[in-house]
């Protein structure tokens, strides 16, 4: 038993090791994209139903950093804002399977030929989706209303007009929180996961395993990788360790892209939220374009490393080509405990400080007199979308959303049926 603990341990390490370089660089990419891109100029860009529209949504998505969860907000308010249903099932299709962080991690594990693949194929596959319901669903037009554009980065609000520009040191804090604070604990938990079930395969799965197996390649393997990945939860980055050590263990580059395709692209809590928003047709049409790209793609890609003839990513991985000239151990081991040391206080904000405040009897609902039980959240994102939809209702006061209790509270004198209607137009559900 201690064998195996420790076994598992030193797997785990070892890949968190690899890849916290790789997260904190992408993470200050993150800041820097924050910065200078919003919902506003996203809209402004896809509004029309047109192939030129579905084209900016998708390479729109391709370097924001959003999950398959946090992705859904920001398509369902581009629906709800002018965005055609074929942009915004292209940006829902693109922007989930890769981001600016996952590119760099990409990079650093993989080498530079996935990492060039996973975007360009993220942007093909969003591109046809977004095609696909344009031809097939005859109700896609874009709406009428103006769009209200409100900032991406608030997680629990007091209404009141808030200025149209922001001082520099605010935004600067604003952005900062946003990559280090509410992004890193959107990932912090999937990426951890992770990185144990990476480790669990190390350990258990000699390499090349499934080297001679009927499944480590082609079709059989790519429709294992559709099944696992379209109802789990894992983020772009959090993916990598896992399809990493897949590939060490036999599975073709092509099956592990299949994996890290679907994997982010989807999860049954998005698909809920889609189906609410967008209709079950468009979520029909979402899911079976994104499983015949990936597919497409991950045969593309193996036909690409045999052209190439480049043995394995396995071979990159192990030599660290691109890694060690620029990094030693040592030095990764100082990133590795800053990294850890974040991670720590990422899950503590998530799972563990609300109930120490509760035991210290604290005051966390800031006076608000009723509690309101939302389902669908599952991220910072989804309390975003939230608290911005109750800033559309007149006379509310305070509205404070908390994640870990799928809850907000709120107070004022307000008309409790259009704060409902408000956040389930958003794809939420709030439970009686």
């Amino acid at each position: 038993m201690i064998d195996f603990i420790i076994g598992v341990f030193n797997e785990t390490i070892y890949m968190f090791l690899e890849m916290a370089p790789y997260i904190i660089l992408g993470l200050i990419f993150v800041a820097l994209l924050n910065m200078f891109v919003s919902k506003d100029l996203i809209i402004k860009h896809v509004g029309k139903n047109n192939f030129v529209s579905l084209l900016k949504a998708s390479l729109f998505g391709i370097p924001l950093p959003l999950c398959s969860c946090g992705v859904v907000p920001t398509a369902v308010y581009m629906s709800k804002n002018g965005a055609s249903k074929g942009a915004t099932v292209s940006f829902l299709i693109s922007t989930p399977q890769t981001g600016i962080d996952s590119m760099i991690a990409t990079y650093g594990m993989m080498g530079p030929l996935f990492a060039i693949f996973r975007p360009l194929s993220a942007l093909i596959t969003g591109i046809v989706g977004g095609m696909a319901v344009k031809l097939f669903d005859k109700s896609d037009s874009q709406l009428n209303s103006k769009p209200k554009f409100i900032g991406l980065n608030q997680l629990s609000h007091k209404t009141s007009n808030l200025a149209t520009k922001e001082p520099i040191p605010n935004k600067l804090k604003q952005t900062l929180n946003y990559a280090f604070v509410e992004f890193l604990d959107d990932i912090s938990a999937q990426f951890i996961v992770g990185v144990i079930i990476a480790g669990l395969i190390s350990y258990f799965i000699p390499d090349d395993y499934f080297a001679d197996s009927g499944i480590n390649s082609g079709i059989w393997g790519m429709l294992l990788m559709i099944a696992i990945g379209i109802p789990m939860y894992v983020c772009a980055t959090a993916s990598i360790p896992i399809a990493m050590s897949l590939i060490m263990k036999g599975f073709s580059p092509g099956v592990a892209f299949v994996f890290l395709a679907v994997g982010p692209a989807t999860n049954a809590a998005s698909i809920t939220i889609i189906s609410r928003s967008l209709g079950k047709d468009i979520v029909v049409i979402y899911l079976i374009s994104i499983s015949i790209l990936s597919i497409i793609m991950g045969y593309l890609l193996d036909y690409f490393y045999m052209v190439f003839g480049e043995d394995s990513i396995t071979h990159n991985h192990s030599s660290h080509n691109h890694g060690d000239m620029f990094l030693s151990d040592d030095l990764k081991m100082i990133i590795g405990i800053i990294f850890a040391i974040m991670i720590a206080a990422s899950l503590y904000r998530k799972y563990f400080k609300s109930v120490s405040d509760k035991f210290l009897k604290k005051e966390v609902t800031n006076h608000a007199d009723i509690k309101i039980k939302i389902e669908g959240m599952t991220c910072n994102h989804c309390v975003a979308t939230v608290a911005d939809a109750a800033k559309k209702i007149n006379g509310i006061d305070s509205f404070i959303v908390k994640l870990e209790e799928n809850a907000a509270y709120v107070s004022g004198t307000f008309d409790m049926a259009k704060l409902k209607n408000e956040i389930e137009s958003s794809g939420y559900k709030v439970v009686d």
